[in-house]
């Protein structure tokens, strides 16, 4: 090895590296609560524009103490908006699937049904099949 490694190595010793990287991992996750909280605030419907523009203001210019603030004074709101946001996407899906595959009446099947049938898409024991399965 060189010697301006071997001094590198010498002068930077592994619990500065230890710290180096602890310093890195809280910096990043820092950055992460600010982000979902400037999130939040966006994304709540009960806060009026006002309200989001002082607490993104507050949570900008005083970044540790508007965190910290916004965490105790809104902070169990944030997972009950995030539960109710998730549980409103999975409902949109839901719906949305059921809707694409034609979760319709049964009669409106039987008419699909005998419109594939008369296209001639489908035998008339497939038909007779699915229909029987539509009417189970």
């Amino acid at each position: 090895m060189n010697e301006s490694m071997m001094n590198l190595a010498v002068d930077y010793p592994l619990l500065n590296m230890f710290w180096t990287m602890l310093m890195l991992f809280l910096w990043v996750l820092w950055f992460m609560l600010l982000f979902r909280i400037i999130g939040d605030i966006f994304r709540d419907d009960d806060l009026g524009g006002w309200g989001k523009a002082g607490w993104t203001i507050f949570v900008i210019l005083l970044p540790f103490l508007g965190v910290f603030v916004y965490l105790i004074a809104r902070g169990r709101g944030m997972g009950e908006r995030e539960l109710a946001r998730v549980q409103r996407n999975e409902r949109e899906f839901r719906s949305y699937v059921q809707q694409t595959a034609g979760g319709g009446s049964p009669a409106e099947e039987l008419a699909r049904l005998a419109e594939l049938k008369n296209k001639g898409d489908i035998t008339a024991a497939e038909f007779e099949q699915a229909k029987a399965k539509v009417l189970a």
